[in-house]
């Protein structure tokens, strides 16, 4: 255990009542958005963080999945920044161009600052995190974007060069811009990190150390992270300053709520079990270990009435989005996933979560069982188990702090039976609805957030897929959660996170099942620890290089607008311009 674990820990001082979001001194026009979307009163672990980080005070976080720790960092960073406008910092390096005059000043003044980070793991929690601060953020007429992998980077650009604010993104593609010198990080006034465990054990810590480099140091930083192995607490003690700890219960513990159950199954009727697990009225994700069984599963299941869909690396950005959003909406009520929807997923009134398998280690186990039962809500997790498989599943449930005697079911069991409750009508010949389509001239295209229109249509449409989010419970991230925004192949060199390496598989004969499996296995902890070209859903050449990337993001003006505390570049008094004379030299390739 590290010093920090052992460092002193704050106390409530508000006992074990309930505390309003206004008690801890959160703004008025934040509190009333609150309000809106049925958030009152707040979280312990909201109450613990929020005096000191809406202070500006450094501080790491830890608390269970589902404890809120979202809204811990979205308040105070929507908060201290509506402060001011942020155009010191630009104003300083407007007038270091003027002053030597060179055009690596000129372009360094020119690119875009955005003034708020969260730093997050994969596509799905970035999104998730952006439609949590971007209410609050219109509250004071600032914007967000997003910014990650697999998906053409020309609307992040466009976005970033329109004057976002705020930045939720994924450190590889982030890293990828700032090489191309598309956007400074030296104006960030406020970082945050978010499961910064999740982050290590994919090999991030690298890139996340040289990105905290680039911000500024005087900033406060906000850390999030259930575990402090794995080289996150070297991280903490480098980056953060005199940093308040607080901590909601041990990244070990189980969650009151939730109850726990253990089948011992045959292979030969184990399918039949999760047939009858999935066919109940509420939602519910099933885990598979490689890509194949969750694309396999969800295909089966559909084929016997149950509509399903799956969540796994060999789908295209589009594709992820659209299957998460129909789950989150309610329209499909079965999600059949591999560990990408453990990290960092937030689906609201998840009633049953089914391992197929026992999973390799503790840790995972508890981030699978952790979609239920979320933020106070119930929820059951089901671990199947064959005879072959019950003493490691033993030992891993004892490290996982689960105490459950197994049971042995049979499809005809009445634990089953119980445990399911009203099953769902069948739909026979189920497939699933193609998006809606925006009309041509009507989309987003920038990426951001904002009040007023922008020029979208024009660029190709919007970046987002339309889903309509849950909102559930008082932190729950709702709103669209589809937004993965145009599966292009001229891609980030880095795919963060898609959970495949580009060597997947995309179909094929059966009789490749099992050489899949074993393969798929392997690909699939590799896919979790490095990122790769982004492979097109049509298995078309992996993602280019930056060539001609800079070029298509170039078109026309950025029309800032308004200078009143949007954007460090229109409040310093200049225009940021993608092309035409005087336009920063941007690199369209390398």
């Amino acid at each position: 255990m590290s010093e920090l674990d052992e460092g002193a820990e704050s106390s409530s001082l508000f006992g074990d009542r309930d505390v309003t979001f206004a008690e801890l001194g959160v703004p008025e026009p934040l509190v009333h958005v609150l309000a809106l979307d049925g958030k009152t009163t707040a979280f312990p672990i909201q109450v613990d963080t929020l005096p000191d980080s809406l202070a500006g005070r450094d501080l790491l976080g830890r608390g269970q999945t589902g404890s809120g720790k979202t809204l811990a960092f979205a308040i105070p960073l929507v908060a201290r920044l509506s402060q001011n406008n942020g155009s010191d910092a630009a104003i300083r390096s407007f007038e270091h161009w003027r002053e030597h005059g060179d055009s690596r000043s000129k372009a360094q003044a020119m690119l875009p600052r955005p003034r708020g980070l969260v730093l997050a793991p994969t596509r799905e929690l970035v999104n998730q995190i952006d439609e949590v601060i971007a209410p609050l953020a219109r509250a004071y007429r600032m914007t967000t974007t997003t910014i990650y992998g697999g998906v053409n980077q020309n609307r992040q650009v466009a976005a970033l060069r329109d004057g976002a604010d705020i930045v939720v993104a994924c450190p590889g593609r982030l890293e990828d811009l700032l090489q191309q010198r598309l956007l400074s990080l030296d104006s960030v006034e406020i970082t945050v990190l978010d499961e910064a465990d999740e982050m290590a054990d994919m090999g991030f810590l690298p890139a996340v150390s040289r990105l905290l480099g680039q911000v500024d140091a005087d900033g406060q930083h906000m850390l999030f992270s259930a575990t402090l192995d794995h080289g996150v607490d070297k991280l903490v003690k480098r980056f953060l300053t005199d940093a308040r700890i607080h901590s909601v219960d041990s990244a070990e513990s189980h969650v009151d709520t939730m109850t726990h159950h253990v089948f011992a199954v045959s292979q030969g009727n184990k399918h039949e079990v999760i047939r009858i697990l999935a066919s109940g009225m509420g939602k519910r994700i099933l885990f598979t270990r490689t890509k194949y069984q969750a694309k396999k599963m969800a295909k089966k299941l559909v084929a016997e009435g149950i509509p399903a869909v799956d969540l796994q690396g060999n789908l295209s950005q589009n594709q992820r989005d659209r299957h998460l959003a129909v789950f989150t909406s309610g329209e499909v009520r079965v999600l059949v996933a591999t560990d990408v929807a453990a990290r960092g997923i937030d689906v609201s009134d998840v009633e049953l979560v089914v391992q197929t398998e026992p999973p390799e280690d503790p840790k995972s186990f508890l981030h699978r069982s952790g979609r239920t039962a979320r933020a106070g809500e119930t929820g059951d997790v089901v671990t199947l188990v064959l005879p072959e498989q019950h003493r490691d599943a033993r030992d891993m449930l004892r490290r996982a702090g689960i105490h459950v005697h197994s049971l042995e079911v049979t499809p005809a069991s009445p634990e089953l039976e119980n445990l399911v409750g009203e099953h769902a009508p069948l739909v026979k010949d189920w497939e699933l609805s193609a998006p809606v389509q925006p009309q041509s001239g009507s989309g987003n295209g920038s990426g951001a957030r904002r009040h007023r229109g922008s020029r979208g249509g024009a660029r190709g449409g919007s970046d987002r897929n339309a889903g309509n989010g849950s909102r559930g419970s008082r932190d729950s991230r709702g709103g669209n959660t589809g937004r993965g925004g145009n599966t292009g192949r001229g891609g980030s060199r880095r795919d963060d996170f898609d959970y495949s390496d580009g060597r997947g598989d995309r179909g094929g004969s059966r009789g490749e099942g099992r050489r899949r499996d074993a393969r798929d296995g392997r690909d699939e902890r590799r896919g979790e620890r490095h990122s790769d070209y982004f492979e097109s859903e049509q298995g078309g050449r992996r993602g280019s290089t930056h060539s001609g990337r800079g070029g298509s993001g170039r078109r026309g003006n950025s029309g800032a607008g308004n200078a009143s505390g949007r954007s460090s570049r229109t409040a310093s008094g200049f225009r940021h311009s993608r092309g035409g004379k005087g336009a920063a030299p941007f690199r369209s390739g390398r």
